[in-house]
């Protein structure tokens, strides 16, 4: 088993834009030492639905309110007007956005716990005899006995059987190959919208790990 960097096509080359963009990666830092509270009001102001900061102040009050003590308010202030600069961008780009910015999350949180040098982004795994896939995997960590492989999806509804089936097969090819490789799925959504779309899927499931809105810190702890 090994890794590779993906092929430079223009879908990489326009996607890598977007992925370098500052205000992304100052949003995932955010996100990454955020509440879950604070990840639900990110998501919920993320969609788009509205631009109006004083609306969203109204919502989650236990967030955003006077009665909040001042860090915690400002902390969620920042969650705020990191999110609405999201919100506020075209459809197509705030959907690409969103997808970089969960897999800046997922990189950041890595980091924590197997250290940067070893948190690639946009990798394939190769494994002898077998055709390269086509798509990379979003985010791996490539510590030596002990590699993960991540594919990260805004919402419940970007799980489906190409990307199941993806990572099943990566996780079978590296066991028939004697090699450990931990598969999952990061999704910025609750883990009850996972569980009701996984359970419509009939691709491979079992081996396949969920990362979800609740549980995202669960990337930075150590293994139990």
């Amino acid at each position: 088993m090994r890794f590779q960097d993906a092929a430079r096509d223009a879908r990489a080359v326009v996607y890598a834009g977007i992925q370098a963009d500052p205000s992304v990666a100052a949003a995932a830092t955010l996100l990454a030492d955020a509440s879950p509270a604070q990840r639900i009001l990110a998501r919920a102001v993320m969609n788009g639905e509205s631009t109006d900061p004083d609306a969203w102040r109204t919502m989650f009050p236990t967030l955003l309110g006077a009665d909040v003590p001042p860090a915690d308010r400002e902390r969620s202030e920042a969650v705020l007007v990191a999110s609405l600069a999201v919100a506020d961008r075209g459809e197509q780009v705030r959907s690409q956005v969103r997808g970089a910015l969960v897999e800046a999350v997922t990189a950041v949180l890595l980091a924590r716990r197997v250290g940067g040098a070893a948190v690639r982004r946009e990798r394939r795994i190769l494994f002898d005899g077998v055709a390269a896939e086509i798509h990379p995997y979003d985010v791996t960590a490539e510590v030596p006995g002990a590699a993960e492989a991540y594919d990260c999806k805004w919402g419940a509804r970007g799980i489906g059987a190409d990307v199941l089936n993806q990572l099943d097969d990566a996780r079978t090819h590296a066991a028939d190959e004697d090699e450990s490789l931990a598969v999952a799925l990061v999704v910025f959504d609750a883990r009850r919208s996972c569980d009701v779309r996984l359970a419509r899927q009939t691709a491979p499931t079992d081996g396949i790990g969920i990362v979800s809105l609740e549980s995202l810190d669960t990337l930075a702890e150590p293994a139990r």
